[in-house]
């Protein structure tokens, strides 16, 4: 059974004892979250209605906070000496799936 759920401004296909990393969301390592469920495959039996979606529930445990990649940002125009860099890193959180009840 797996299912592909909304996590932060991505979807994700996740099934139970999947780690992945996701956009940062409000809580401790050890706490518990939703995730909302998009779609539902369990076997050949696939779910895709709202209505049967709702009692859906994706339960993940929040493992850590985490960061992305650094990303450098160079900007540069010639024969003026304007140079500009600039880095960052996005704040990520990386979840554990627990449960997947239908």
């Amino acid at each position: 059974m797996y299912a592909i759920v909304r996590a932060g401004g991505r979807q994700e296909k996740v099934s139970v004892g999947d780690v992945l990393l996701i956009d940062k969301t409000s809580g401790e390592a050890g706490d518990t979250i939703q995730l909302q469920p998009l779609l539902l495959v369990d076997g050949a039996t696939v779910t895709s209605d709202a209505g049967k979606l709702a009692k859906v529930t994706v339960t993940a445990e929040v493992v850590k906070a985490a960061k992305g990649p650094k990303i450098v940002i160079l900007k540069y125009k010639n024969k003026t000496g304007y140079r500009k860099r600039q880095g960052h890193r996005q704040p990520l959180t990386q979840v554990k799936i627990t449960a997947i009840d239908a």
